[in-house]
């Protein structure tokens, strides 16, 4: 047909003949750019409108809400990325531009630097300084995990606790810790242990992985329920060259799982210790207080005018008897009294000085008898025993006995191991 023959098209027909041509061509679909960005904006919706290019040419590109919400760091001017999407016709305007449904950092992975851009924002909001980290109690009564229920890192603190503090509580607040509900399932945890108040401390965390494993603990939302959780936490995520984001919000850091399970259960050997230690020196004290108190009384009693009170008042009765001679029988009576007031004085004296020696030797007597009373040991000195099983852990029950199960009984002033023969229930 010659080209006087050919009917002309219209502008929306050329149009829609182009746009088909980009939507049936598969080379075109699910296409993998890479190249700079830059007229970045980020629509109040959600939605990323941008510039990409390279050095000599640019196309428009546009990522819905629904994708954005997979791209973990904060796409800026100037960024190279790699995207994945299918080019479009637009046919008001009869342009074309890429509709982005993923986007990854050039050359250093989207994860770390999701993970650098969270760390300075949280680190400028304050999130990481030290004056809002909480101190761990130095004798916890409970604590609560945080972790999966399965796997070898709750087995493992588990049995660190029970074997280092025996009358540590635990609770096990079984969550998901990994994939992508992971993050809002141990924030649900966090507020749920603040809501019991049955504990104090938390510890939070899981056994080692990769980046994308361990990445629920990168998650700003866990990062802020660390941050206002009322009970002091331990993040113990992975391995000690692990670090998460969670790390730098928890009030401590432990490397392992296990190494958080052994900073709240403090050793009961060393706690024994320590409070034998305080004893000694209790006792130390005190016997240095009244060593100091009965020399000093001692001096008391010794001087001269404790043992002659009469001497004080000497001077005054010769001074009373010249009177007398002085001014004659007139005074006589009057002398007579005051020598009688000066003698209940002196009765007095006496028995307020003896008073006061009883007095103070009760009162360290007592102070002695209350240090003793005070004794966790004392109790063994009465006949009682601390009886355990070959595991260590304290016989609270019959329950916990078998026959023939070898038992342990410490007293006073040894110990010594027995055999279970019968067991006889209330």
């Amino acid at each position: 047909m010659s080209n006087q023959e050919q009917v002309p098209l219209t502008v929306t027909a050329l149009t829609k003949y182009l746009k088909l041509k980009f939507d049936v061509d598969s080379n075109l679909q699910k296409l993998l750019l890479k190249g700079e960005v830059s007229n970045f904006k980020r629509h109040s919706r959600g939605h990323f409108y941008f510039t990409l290019k390279d050095e000599k040419t640019q196309i428009s590109a546009v990522m819905f809400a629904s994708a954005t919400k997979g791209v973990k760091f904060e796409p800026t001017n100037g960024m190279q990325v790699v995207v994945t999407g299918s080019i479009s016709l637009y046919e008001p305007s009869g342009t074309y531009s890429i509709h982005v449904t993923r986007m990854l950092e050039d050359g250093v992975g989207n994860l770390y630097v999701a993970f650098n851009q969270l760390k300075e924002k949280l680190s400028a909001k304050g999130l990481f300084n030290d004056a809002h980290k909480n101190p761990l109690p130095k004798l916890p009564k409970a604590v609560a995990v945080i972790t999966s229920p399965t796997g070898a890192a709750v087995r493992d603190m588990i049995t660190t606790i029970r074997r280092r503090s025996p009358n540590v509580q635990i609770y096990l607040y079984p969550a998901l810790v990994q994939g992508d509900e992971a993050a809002a399932d141990i924030v649900n945890k966090i507020e749920q242990v603040n809501a019991d108040s049955l504990v104090d401390t938390i510890i939070v965390g899981r056994g080692g992985g990769s980046i994308e494993d361990l990445w629920a603990f990168n998650e700003e939302i866990v990062a802020e329920a660390i941050f206002a959780s009322q009970i002091p936490v331990i993040s113990a995520v992975g391995h000690e060259t692990d670090f998460t984001i969670a790390d730098f919000v928890a009030d401590m850091r432990a490397p392992t799982p296990t190494a958080a399970a052994e900073m709240v259960a403090p050793n009961i050997v060393d706690v024994l210790a320590h409070l034998n230690q305080l004893k000694a020196r209790l006792n130390q004290g005190l016997k240095t207080q009244v060593e100091v108190k009965e020399a000093l009384l001692k001096r008391l009693s010794n001087h001269y005018i404790m043992k002659n009170p009469r001497t004080l008042f000497d001077g005054r009765l010769l001074k009373l008897s010249q009177l007398e001679k002085q001014f004659g029988y007139a005074l006589n009576e009057n002398v007579a009294q005051k020598k009688q007031q000066l003698e209940r004085l002196d009765i007095s004296l006496n028995e307020r000085v003896q008073q006061h020696l009883v007095q103070t030797k009760n009162h360290y007597t007592v102070m002695l008898t209350k240090l003793e009373m005070l004794n966790p040991l004392a109790v063994l000195k009465k006949g009682y025993a601390v009886v355990t099983d070959e595991a260590g852990n304290a016989v609270k029950d019959v329950k916990d006995l078998t026959v023939g199960k070898e038992i342990a009984g410490t007293l006073n002033q040894g110990r010594f191991k027995a055999q279970v023969t019968e067991i006889i229930k209330k």
